[in-house]
This record gives C-alpha cells, structure tokens and sequence, in this order.
C-alpha cells in the first residue's frame, strides 16, 4: 500500500511516517517502479506498535527497545515489563510535578485583584525568586553565617 494509505490506516501521519524512517524507527521503504514508497500490512502495523506507544508517552529510545523486545521472541516480558513501569514511574512523577504547578498558578491567579497591570499579583509573581532557590539560598546564607569569620592580613 501506499503511504496514503500507511497513514490512514495506521492512524501515523505521513509526514510522521517518513521520519521514522528517517531515524531508524521504521526500515527504508520498498519503492514502486514509480518511485512511490509500498507497505506491507507487517511495516502497518509495526507503524501502529509506534503510534499508539507514542500516544502512551514513549519516548522514541524507549519504543526503539520495545520493539527490539518484541522482535526477540524468545524473551520473556521481564524486560518490556522493566520498560513500562519505569515510564508507569516517570509518567506519576510528571503528574506530581503539574498538579504542584497547578496549585501555584491557582495561588497566583485567586491573589490578583484585577487593578492595574503596575499592581498585578501574576506579574509580581513571576518575578519571585523561584522556591527551591529560595530555600538553598537560605540554607547556604545559614551556612555563610555559622561559618568564622576570616581576618584578613
């Protein structure tokens, strides 16, 4: 089938399809006498396989080993189970992180008043230093302060 074809059929865009095969994720399509590129209904679904681990959050490393994985039949799951909870893990702790950055952003917007843009809490907001900062900044001030002072000569 045709890339046309490939696309809609595997759900991948075409212009996506040609880039897989451009960094490896995908082989070098056969060609029609034409000069068209042809697929076969296995290089379909291997572009399925690709597309919907992408829809799951794979990065295009962690697809390249699944699908090395998958190739080797003889393998047990241990290692494409590895995989996954280790993007399982990966995945909890992006979501950790947004509902942190949620939660800040609803702190800032519930603090503006709407006045002028001069008084805007938002503005104000984004000139803070940030809080990790904030916290090593004061943890090696504590630790600039407990240290002696040095004579100079």
């Amino acid at each position: 089938m045709k890339i046309s074809e490939a696309a809609a059929s595997s759900g991948c865009h075409l212009e996506t399809i040609r880039y897989y095969e451009r960094v490896g994720l995908m082989p070098p399509p056969r060609r029609s006498a034409s000069g068209y590129r042809e697929y076969r209904d296995d290089e379909v679904d291997r572009l399925r396989f690709i597309t919907r681990s992408r829809d799951l959050g794979f990065s295009l490393d962690e697809i390249r080993s699944l699908l090395r994985l998958e190739s080797d039949r003889t393998l047990s799951c241990h290692e494409i189970d590895a995989i996954a909870r280790e993007h399982l893990a990966d995945i909890r702790s992006k979501i950790r992180e947004l509902n942190r950055i949620a939660r800040e952003l609803d702190r800032t917007i519930s603090a503006c008043s709407g006045g002028a843009r001069g008084q805007c809490s938002i503005l104000a907001t984004l000139h803070e230093q940030i809080p990790a900062l904030r916290a090593r900044s004061a943890r090696l001030l504590r630790e600039t302060r407990k240290q002696p002072a040095q004579t100079s000569r």
